[in-house]
């Protein structure tokens, strides 16, 4: 550990060689969330040397971690090939002082990367403010990590990939997701997590829907989506249909494919990462 680290209470609690370059997670204390926060940072061999690489962020669905994405995925090997580095930060703050529900899908492994405003959630659900600002500014002064960004997700995280670049149009040279929740507003869901969260106001709740976004988004970053037919939550809670119309009536750039066979899972993720990490890789190359 650098002294750097030490100053800012960075400290890796994980770390593991794989295809030439290393797996980390690192643990430190959350300005934006107000509790520990864990990620996962995978750094090709470019960046264990220390020569700046541009960075992927990744965010998890419902019930998931840090670990999920970095143990399951099998990203690791298409990022040393593109000398990119990986970010997979944790789903939502923890901790004993940090508001949770007994259901999986609110509260602790629930975020959704929004910024509550209701009690008694407000107090640490920025996670919003975690992944776009408080997070890439630690990565980018402690790790070898150049200023240009992609993001991805999956499910709940794939709604939080698609937000997060709508919502800061010029921060991200690219935006995929897998089995994305497009349109939380219309999915139950999203309505669970944005009443609690968010409250009664539809207003509000538009700020965080993917597709009512696409329609007065200023910039046209393409989009790369992928959907497995046989998710169990294809039809009741993803929509992607409802993504498709909106870029379409908006002319905005989507590349949907809909994946015969795919599930819901993991084995879905790992069988298209590849093509979503090339995807970044050539967003991400210098002009």
């Amino acid at each position: 550990m650098t002294a750097t680290h030490q100053e800012t209470a960075l400290a890796c609690i994980e770390q593991h060689a794989i295809f030439g370059g290393r797996q980390e997670v690192w643990q430190h204390a959350s300005a934006a969330l107000g509790c520990d926060m864990r990620f996962g940072i995978y750094l090709p061999a470019a960046a264990v040397r220390g020569e700046p690489c541009p960075v992927l962020y990744w965010l998890s669905g419902l019930t998931c971690t840090e670990q999920n994405f970095i143990t399951k995925a099998g990203a690791q090997a298409y990022a040393a090939l593109h000398n990119l580095i990986l970010v997979a930060p944790d789903t939502s703050p923890r901790g004993d002082v940090v508001a949770n529900d007994s259901a999986y899908d609110l509260g602790q492994g629930a975020g959704f990367y929004l910024n509550a405003t209701q009690a008694p959630w407000a107090d640490h659900y920025r996670m919003q403010d975690y992944v776009a600002d408080e997070l890439p500014d630690l990565i980018e002064q402690h790790f070898p990590a150049t200023s240009a960004r992609a993001i991805s997700g999956h499910s709940m995280g794939g709604h939080g990939a698609l937000v997060t670049a709508l919502r800061h149009p010029g921060r991200y040279h690219s935006v995929s997701a897998f089995s994305p929740i497009v349109a939380p507003t219309q999915a139950p869901w999203g309505q669970k997590a944005f009443t609690a969260y968010l409250g009664d106001d539809p207003l509000a709740w538009a700020q965080w829907d993917a597709v009512e976004l696409i329609r007065t988004a200023t910039k046209r970053l393409p989009i790369l989506v992928d959907q497995g037919l046989d998710d169990e939550f294809l039809d009741s809670q993803l929509r992607p249909d409802l993504l498709e119309a909106a870029c379409r009536e908006a002319g905005h750039p989507l590349t949907l494919r809909r994946q015969a066979g795919y599930d819901h899972s993991y084995y879905f993720i790992a069988s298209f990462i590849g093509d979503h990490i090339a995807h970044h890789a050539a967003a991400l190359k210098p002009v």
